[in-house]
């Protein structure tokens, strides 16, 4: 398992951290009870199988949607 932290733009609003907590938990090899949006900060955290998924593949589903990903970190769990 590997942990990420996404760093996004400024969210702008509550339902956007439910719409991006729900395309981070969709995916497989996401592990869902580890996914945090956190508003504030503007971060997603998650933990995930490298095998089954990637962090390109979690920043696709989040800028589908129209967020800005600005970078993200992966290091093993």
């Amino acid at each position: 398992m590997k942990k990420a932290t996404i760093q996004l733009e400024a969210l702008a609003c509550p339902s956007c951290v439910q719409k991006i907590e729900q395309a981070t938990k969709s995916l497989a090899g996401v592990e869902k009870e580890s996914v945090k949006v956190l508003f504030n900060a503007s971060k997603v955290k998650f933990d995930f199988d490298a095998e089954k998924t990637s962090v390109e593949d979690v920043e696709k589903a989040i800028t589908a949607l129209g967020y800005v990903v600005i970078k993200s970190q992966v290091k093993d769990k």
